[in-house]
């Protein structure tokens, strides 16, 4: 029996995805026999230990209470408002996107000399960069989606002529296009653009929530995902297949609305084709050094039938409609031993690193 420090909520635009994730998460810990504790980031950043009068479902609530306000002391622990220690085996860190995808939180771990569930601080900073992520696979001979990459000061450029940079863009990708932010969280801030006005504003758009963004060519394709999960010698689940009822698969389509999209599992592709984009999944996996866990997502071109990497996510949701558990247990992977190999993985995470000499 171990215990087991649930961090949820956060700072970023996904903090609903995050207090949904967490219940999965938080139920699922208990069921494979270890104590979780659970502390919530408001979205000011605030971090409280949280003590639940009544079991929660499909929602961890978040009480900001001031008198249960925490503080992280290195070489000491988690310290609570009263001046004791929470008890900590590992830290579950379920924050999705900015300050807790992205390294940050990770490095705060690292800093703190905790274990933690997930990918390590460069893994997560280059999984949370997608133009960072297309570069490396590309270099790798994986194939991505073509792609213009644009930043706020080449926007702000007095001598950029956006007239002449929109004909290229369109020249290059034609449209519709998808307007992204390279480092928001997964469907954050992207739009989609099918003329000139469209364009422009999606641009200002993802601009407002990093300063990289990337243009890409929008792919009439059908959407592959696949779940890994391991560190050395990952695993591979799936694929599975999104059939969105949005236009897109967007934010609320991804995790809000239970009726955004089917979900196939298994994807309605051959055999050949599963092993092919399984083995191109696990090779994105290797070439960003992940470990821990990650979704891969992947489009299947509907006219050509080719495919190509689309995203990496290195904490996926765990909500209700989550892809990423469901291929889990779609192979007999089930919520309490998905979550108890998590911790494990993080344990030997941990441990490892903690075999390398840090002195002379």
């Amino acid at each position: 029996m171990k215990h087991i420090v649930l961090i949820y909520g956060g700072r970023s635009g996904e903090h609903e995805v995050s207090l949904r994730s967490g219940a999965f998460i938080y139920h699922n810990i208990k069921k494979c026999g270890h104590i979780p504790h659970p502390v919530g980031i408001s979205p000011e950043g605030i971090w409280y230990s949280q003590d639940f009068t009544e079991e929660p479902e499909d929602i961890l609530p978040l009480v900001e209470d001031e008198s249960r306000r925490i503080s992280l002391v290195p070489g000491r622990g988690i310290v609570t408002g009263n001046g004791s220690l929470l008890p900590c085996d590992v830290v579950f860190p379920v924050i999705h996107g900015t300050f807790g995808e992205d390294g940050t939180l990770q490095g705060l771990l690292e800093m703190m000399g905790l274990p933690y569930v997930g990918a390590n601080v460069q893994s997560s900073a280059l999984g949370m960069d997608k133009v960072c992520t297309k570069e490396i696979w590309e270099k790798a001979g994986l194939p991505i989606v073509p792609y213009v990459r644009l930043t706020k000061a080449d926007w702000a450029d007095e001598n950029l002529n956006r007239a002449a940079f929109f004909k290229e863009c369109r020249h290059k990708l034609d449209f519709p296009l998808f307007i992204k932010p390279s480092r928001a969280g997964s469907s954050v801030g992207v739009s989609r653009a099918d003329d000139e006005s469209s364009f422009f504003t999606g641009i200002d758009k993802a601009l407002a929530y990093d300063g990289e963004i990337l243009i890409e060519k929008a792919v009439d394709a059908r959407e592959i995902e696949c779940s890994l999960l391991g560190n050395e010698t990952p695993e591979v689940f799936g694929p599975g297949e999104i059939a969105p009822t949005h236009d897109f698969y967007d934010y609320e389509a991804k995790y809000i609305d239970p009726d955004g999209a089917a979900l196939l599992i298994p994807a309605q592709i051959d055999e050949k084709l599963t092993h092919e984009i399984r083995k191109t999944a696990l090779k994105a996996y290797r070439v960003l050094k992940l470990n821990g866990l990650s979704r891969v997502d992947l489009f299947l071109d509907k006219k050509s039938g080719r495919y190509y990497l689309n995203e990496v996510n290195t904490m996926p949701g765990f909500t209700s409609i989550s892809m990423f558990p469901m291929l889990c247990a779609a192979e007999g992977l089930e919520g309490p031993e998905l979550i108890a190999k998590l911790i494990q993985l993080g344990e030997e995470e941990f441990t490892n690193k903690n075999k390398l000499n840090y002195h002379k």
